[in-house]
């Protein structure tokens, strides 16, 4: 017997790439940096749906996944800038870097994330953790970050809604077959907080013919959150469909 068309959702048919969510992670650790950038570089970037915060602020996350059902292992780091969308204001992922084949995908044709591959290695020297994320032999971004203190989950700056624009071209060139406005923010649930901290936080962006944020050098800092957790992540919701 052939495969029904209603059931398939991604390809190969007969054994897809990756499996749909719920997926379930656990031990993620994750450090974000809060910081002040240009409106240059923030403008730069967005779509025009979206209009950039005057305040410039944007954050610079590196995590790990030791374990996690649908996709193994892997580390991955991003950067999200606040802006607005018809006057809410949230939060855009322009690009998200990770070393990881079945999740980016995933990420891309689920999720909308703009998921790239890239070398990138996360770990701890002494109080410090770090990312490195490097592209072609070279560092992109550089996140490093303590965890002095003690601190609530409640306390960390919340970066909702989470949007991406999870865009499709068409196979003849005309066009694109799918553009739509995502947010991500009520994709993670059950939810087990291990570990919260902060502390202090710089990060470093290179230069680089590709994925360049080297504009995106920052002007102020905000403080670095740590947080060590359990979690199933779910599907996100579509806020706005620009083909329709």
């Amino acid at each position: 017997m052939s495969i029904p068309m209603n059931d398939i959702v991604t390809m190969p048919a007969f054994s897809p790439y990756y499996p749909m969510p719920p997926a379930r992670y656990r031990g993620v650790s994750m450090h974000s940096v809060f910081f002040k950038a240009s409106l240059d570089a923030v403008n730069r970037i967005l779509p025009d749906c979206f209009e950039p915060s005057q305040d410039g602020l944007c954050s610079a996350t590196g995590l790990t996944v030791p374990w996690s059902a649908n996709y193994g292992q892997f580390q991955e780091s991003y950067l999200t800038v606040k802006c607005s969308y018809k006057g809410k204001v949230g939060y855009f992922a322009p690009a998200a870097f990770l070393n990881s084949r079945s999740s980016i995908p995933a990420g891309r044709e689920i999720y909308g994330t703009p998921k790239v591959y890239a070398d990138i290695e996360v770990g701890m020297d002494e109080r410090v953790m770090f990312t490195n994320t490097m592209i072609a032999g070279s560092s992109i971004l550089g996140i490093r970050s303590t965890m002095n203190h003690s601190t609530d989950i409640s306390d960390i700056p919340e970066t909702k809604p989470s949007w991406r624009l999870k865009v499709i071209p068409r196979v003849d060139g005309k066009g694109v077959d799918v553009m739509q406005l995502i947010d991500g923010s009520k994709v993670t649930n059950d939810v087990s907080i291990k570990v919260c901290r902060k502390g202090d936080g710089i990060v470093e962006f290179a230069p680089s013919p590709i994925y360049d944020l080297s504009d995106f050098k920052p002007i102020e800092y905000f403080g670095s959150y740590y947080v060590e957790m359990d979690f199933t992540e779910g599907y996100g919701e579509i806020v706005h469909d620009f083909l329709k």
